[in-house]
């Protein structure tokens, strides 16, 4: 596809607009994106109307339980509120964190025995392979990354005595009586220690779940409104799973794997689920079986830990280095809009394209999409600066679903005239027909089957004014060829010999590659031979809608087609002095 930059008169401005990148490049640190060249009360407005979106999400998530937003949106928006952070020394940032849940109003909050950390969330594979390079001496494990709610369950003497629901990862609220309703919580440990505290997940149940098929779809929000009633009825806690992803209170001579026995041995399936791993393939491996085959939970990507870490007692409420999550791949995400482009195709239909910062999606990093056409870009309304939601149509196609942040002021962007490019424009090349030219000459090699001839051997010679119209090319010899740039013996070789080859192609073939519309072979042929292109100009759109197949406005396509004043030059060469006359008729 060609695309064409219209310049903005704006442009200092956009570069001011847009200067951090939403999304660096694979592997690179956000910290190395440049800044926006803001005033003060520039950077106060942009701050706080991305803190009001992040608000209502989180309201709506915490609150409610209610993801607005998949998770590659909503760690796109806090990336960018980080770095403009960074950029503009917010000494008064607000370091507390949202809690993981606000369910379950009516309980007391308690502390937790032991603090819950958070994870730490990897970016990128690049972003996890160098972590992992970072800890080449460490044995570490792998876990599928469990989508519920966090819990911590304490034991004494083999009793279950506090259920705390994360909150601030400090204290949380007593979910006890709760706890008590859900069979895959065990009321007692057999042959425990006097103390024995577990870090988890409360999942919804949903045996054969295929994250990669099914997404997570409420599994999160439903956990939350059960874990929010006052009483719990036991159907519904029977619904409810539990998937212990630490053991903190072990007694530091613990191996993993004896933690690992232990937790199998009190009845609770981590072991099922944790794998040593050693490199970066290993994690991509894990990641994607557990994306793509079925689990009994909802899951939202992986976690590797050490088999080592710091003693309890100097945790805090904030991620820590001796674990980090990668999330699966995400089909859904927020980009940043940094410029409109039009494409034109072969057929004149004029497609808006949005250019945007690298941003991934299922793995694949994204830096344009289409916008369909002129009138979904106007409804739309993306501008440069804009930052939007992208996500994938049917797994495989990027598609900007709506502007989540609108820049403003908005940008002036020049717009190609749509009356100027039809079916018949651009046979030619004349100023403003670049694109469809070009497209045209890349139909017509498609179609005659040229062999090394495609859209870069077309741009080197029109870009060497050795092209106006759709047949210069075919009075080129070798000469000619190798005096272009960057093309060469044996490519100018290549070349001429598709060239050539191409005049032996059947003539109903040629019509096609000019841009003739499609017609049923029959149309074309009387008793097995070709009618001949003076019989083709002489029919009127109602002998051409005549044949099965052919409509009224096909019809007057093609006889509109062939009385086009310039189609008519094009077919008086191809019939004297390019197609070679005893060449097969189909």
């Amino acid at each position: 596809m060609i695309y064409l930059r219209f310049s903005l008169s704006l442009v200092v401005f956009l570069l001011s607009l847009t200067g951090t990148s939403l999304f660096p490049q694979p592997g690179a640190a956000s910290e190395t994106a440049s800044c926006p060249d803001w005033s003060p009360s520039e950077a106060q407005h942009a701050r706080a109307r991305l803190q009001d979106q992040l608000d209502e999400w989180d309201d709506a998530y915490y609150s409610q339980g209610k993801r607005l937003v998949e998770d590659g949106v909503y760690d796109a928006a806090k990336r960018r509120q980080s770095h403009w952070q960074r950029c503009f020394d917010d000494a008064s940032e607000n370091t507390a964190q949202h809690p993981d849940d606000t369910v379950g109003s009516h309980s007391r909050v308690i502390p937790h025995p032991i603090v819950q950390t958070g994870l730490t969330k990897a970016d990128s594979r690049q972003d996890l392979s160098r972590w992992l390079a970072d800890r080449q001496d460490q044995a570490l494990w792998i876990q599928p990354k469990v989508d519920g709610v966090a819990v911590t369950l304490l034991y004494k003497n083999g009793n279950l005595i506090r259920a705390i629901s994360r909150g601030t990862g400090r204290e949380g609220q007593d979910w006890s009586r709760q706890a008590s309703v859900i069979a895959a919580i065990p009321s007692q440990l057999r042959d425990a220690p006097a103390q024995v505290i577990l870090h988890g997940e409360l999942y919804l149940r949903r045996p054969g779940h295929v994250q990669k098929r099914d997404g997570t779809a409420g599994a999160r929000a439903d956990v939350i409104g059960l874990m929010a009633r006052r009483l719990l009825a036991k159907d519904d806690g029977d619904r409810i799973g539990l998937f212990v992803w630490d053991w903190p209170s072990a007694s530091s001579n613990e191996t993993f794997s004896k933690r690992l026995e232990h937790l199998a041995g009190w009845g609770f399936d981590t072991q099922d689920y944790t794998f040593p791993i050693q490199d970066i393939a290993a994690v991509t491996n894990w990641r994607q079986h557990w994306y793509r085959h079925p689990l009994p939970f909802a899951t939202d990507g992986i976690v590797v830990r050490q088999a080592k870490r710091p003693p309890p007692a100097s945790w805090q409420a904030k991620p820590p280095d001796w674990a980090i999550a990668w999330k699966h791949p995400a089909t859904q995400s927020l980009a940043l809009v940094t410029g409109i482009d039009f494409s034109i195709g072969r057929t004149g239909r004029i497609t808006p394209v949005a250019q945007l910062s690298p941003v991934e999606l299922d793995d694949r990093i994204v830096r344009r999409v289409s916008l369909g056409s002129l009138d979904r870009w106007q409804e739309l309304d993306v501008r440069p600066g804009d930052q939007v939601m992208i996500e994938l149509a049917g797994l495989t196609i990027p598609y900007l679903t709506e502007v989540v942040l609108a820049a403003e002021p908005r940008i002036n962007i020049a717009i190609p005239r749509q009356d100027d490019y039809h079916k018949l424009s651009c046979l030619e090349l004349i100023e403003g027909c670049y694109q469809q030219f070009l497209a045209r000459l890349t139909w017509l090699s498609n179609t005659l089957d040229m062999a090394g001839i495609g859209e870069g051997a077309w741009r080197t010679l029109i870009e060497s004014n050795q092209l106006k119209t759709l047949l210069d090319w075919t009075t080129f010899d070798q000469a000619t060829l190798r005096a272009l740039p960057g093309v060469g013996k044996s490519r100018a070789q290549l070349w001429q010999t598709a060239f050539q080859a191409s005049r032996k192609q059947p003539l109903s073939l040629w019509l096609r590659a000019l841009g003739m519309p499609s017609v049923p072979q029959e149309a074309l042929f009387e008793n097995d031979s070709f009618v001949g292109v003076a019989a083709l100009k002489q029919r009127s759109e109602a002998q051409w809608h005549a044949w099965d197949g052919i409509g009224p406005s096909k019809a007057a396509e093609l006889a509109t087609f062939f009385q086009d004043a310039t189609v008519q030059i094009l077919l008086q060469r191809l019939r004297n002095d390019v197609w070679i006359s005893g060449a097969p008729s189909r």
